[in-house]
């Protein structure tokens, strides 16, 4: 007799774990707060779009593997390749352009409509006999012992808060699928000593909508992700397949503050991002867009363990939620779903021992990949301007081509194009840190020797100097390089 399977939310983590549960023959049942996420008068949670997505080797490696030959094909041919990114800088007065590709191999991001996303899988879902939606439902309560659970079916998802008609419902197993506030969570802590970190940062972040050019086409190269880096602030652009672009301002809640008061937006961007006004967005629109859009926070969260028993898991966001910095969180969230059934599969009919092994695999993985994700703004924001984070880059790329046999690849490339552990990215990039500060310390000491020995006697004071101020600026860059930090 089948198994029934509850899924408490139908976001992109939650569409692709109840098609992975109804492919196996179980009967799904999927609850979603909101109407039907394909109509487009839905309002998303956040009461605004969310920040576009990039999706990567490990959520393409999970949608290939729900058992539907055609679905990673019908998402992938919605997608827009981005080859690197496009620095965009200031120098002696003039605007350029940088190109810095994400891998030595040609491997590309993929930029993604999240509502397409959706609508793909939830397309798929309604296709299968084994499959029902509940919409406009609010989960209550759960009891993980008693196999049972709370709704409320409100008429609309306009307004939540009022009460519609509570029913209760038995499950086998519940999937909570339910984003960063979720609530599968808030009841599974009832049921496990959960431990729990949740953290805002302090940054903020508002959408702003770059339109195609009067021409109709691309108004910035299109098969990048570009970046205005700022250090305390960052504005990006990924590109969309209409040829217009989804950009995000992030900023310090202070920034946001002074702006809000003064209404300075067009000279802040005039000054902190050139060429975004009035050449891709006009002043006005800009004054709009930015009163108009929600300025909205950003959260991480660490918990763990992921589960009870064998009646409840919870996954992507509810588990582990991240800051963008990364492009990692679907990406995790739909890698989460891909490792639950593997481990599922390899215990067919011990399902406790696959969520224990769960826990145990994703834990330290979400953990590192939230670490890394915080860490990226650095990266993003600042050291891609810096020589030394370009000269590791370039390092590190030329010994993953030319001697292979190493094992040597960016942090990047190991986190986005493959499948390897995030927990094992980390300490390989860990341990590949020490190795080129290693090797830059003694080139540096080399100079040093090798200057000493060729100074002359009385130029010797004058050369000590320049080589005490040469090793404190290198010993700064190095500090601040990105191995550093990680």
């Amino acid at each position: 007799m089948p198994e029934k399977v509850v899924v408490v939310g139908a976001g992109p983590v939650g569409s692709l774990a109840a098609l992975y549960a109804a492919v196996r023959g179980h009967d799904v049942e999927i609850y979603e707060l909101r109407q039907d996420l394909r109509d487009p008068t839905t309002t998303p949670l956040t009461f605004t779009k969310s920040i576009n997505l990039a999706l990567s080797e490990r959520g393409i490696n999970a949608l290939r593997h729900t058992g539907l030959p055609d679905l990673a094909e019908s998402v992938l041919n919605e997608t827009f390749p981005m080859h690197g990114r496009m620095i965009h800088l200031e120098r002696n007065d003039q605007h350029h352009q940088l190109p810095q590709f994400y891998d030595p191999r040609g491997k590309s991001l993929l930029a993604l409509d999240r509502a397409g996303l959706n609508k793909v899988l939830l397309d798929h879902l309604e296709s299968m006999p084994n499959v029902k939606f509940f919409f406009n439902h609010k989960l209550l309560s759960v009891d993980f012992k008693k196999q049972l659970a709370w709704f409320d079916r409100h008429k609309s998802s306009e307004a939540p808060e009022e009460r519609g008609t509570e029913i209760e419902i038995n499950f086998d197993f519940m999937i909570g699928a339910d984003g960063a506030h979720s609530a599968v969570r808030y009841h599974l802590m009832k049921f496990v000593p959960m431990s729990y970190q949740q953290e805002y940062i302090d940054k903020l972040w508002c959408q702003f909508h770059i339109p195609p050019s009067p021409a109709g086409d691309f108004r910035l190269p299109p098969n990048y992700l570009h970046i205005w880096p700022q250090d305390e602030s960052m504005f990006i652009a990924l590109p969309n397949l209409d040829k217009s672009f989804t950009a995000t301002l992030f900023l310090t809640r202070q920034g946001f503050s002074k702006l809000d008061v003064s209404g300075n937006v067009v000279p802040f961007f005039q000054s902190k991002f050139p060429s975004v006004v009035p050449e891709l967005i006009t002043a006005d629109e800009l004054q709009k867009q930015y009163k108009d859009n929600a300025h909205l926070p950003l959260i991480t969260i660490k918990c763990s363990p992921y589960h009870y028993g064998s009646t409840g898991v919870i996954l992507g966001d509810a588990a582990h939620a991240m800051v963008p910095f990364y492009g990692q969180g679907m990406n995790a969230g739909l890698e989460d779903v891909h490792t639950l059934f593997s481990l599922l599969d390899r215990y067919p009919i011990d399902r406790a021992t696959a969520l224990n092994q769960y826990t145990a695999q994703r834990t330290p993985d979400a953990h590192s990949i939230n670490d890394l994700a915080l860490g990226n703004y650095r990266e993003m924001a600042t050291d891609v301007k810096s020589r030394v984070y370009l000269l590791r880059k370039w390092v590190e790329e030329k010994l993953d081509v030319w001697v292979p046999a190493f094992g040597w690849a960016t942090q990047y490339s190991r986190v986005t194009f493959s499948n390897m552990r995030y927990s094992e990215v980390q300490a390989r990039a860990h341990s590949q840190a020490r190795v080129f500060n290693g090797a830059l310390g003694l080139g540096l000491a080399a100079i040093v020797t090798g200057t000493l020995w060729w100074s002359r006697a009385g130029g010797l004071q004058r050369a000590k100097m320049g080589i005490l101020r040469s090793v404190c600026w290198a010993a700064q860059r190095i500090a601040g390089s990105p191995g550093a930090q990680r």
